[in-house]
Parts: C-alpha cells; structure tokens; sequence
C-alpha cells in the first residue's frame, strides 16, 4: 500500500469528499482566522457509523472518502 501524501489525505476541501463524512472544524461556529494556524487535528468520522470506520470497513478520512467509486459514498450503503 501506497502512502498518500499528508496534505492529500486530510484535504477536506475536496469537491468530492463525501457528505458523510464530519470533522470537528466543521462544527466550530467562528470565522477563519488567518493568524491561527489549522489544527489539523485528523480527527474523521463518518455520520452512517459515528465512529472513525466507514460502512465498508475502511477508515473515515477525506483521503479516503473523496474517492466516489468507495461504495458507500455518499449513500452510506454498500449493498
């Protein structure tokens, strides 16, 4: 397995990141700060499972969940 680059891997703005998939910045009610640095926290969740794992096993991250041929993106299902 390939390691993708940091900065691919955490990209939340990613036109097709997943609906589905939630981060703690996006709940932070406040207006960018360019003096504060990100958090870069890395901490994913998906909103199907609520945990870090999506429903097709694989982990909740925007790497992982921008990719729209993941089975459940977008839909939560893997069926």
């Amino acid at each position: 397995m390939i390691a993708r680059p940091e900065r691919e891997r955490f990209d939340t703005s990613n036109p097709n990141l997943c609906s589905a998939l939630r981060w703690k910045g996006m709940l932070i009610d406040a207006e960018p700060d360019a003096s504060v640095p990100p958090s870069n926290d890395g901490l994913f969740w998906c909103s199907h499972t609520q945990t870090c794992i999506g429903p097709d096993g694989k982990l909740a991250e925007p790497g992982n969940c921008s990719n729209p041929g993941r089975k459940c993106h977008g839909n939560g299902r893997c069926d």
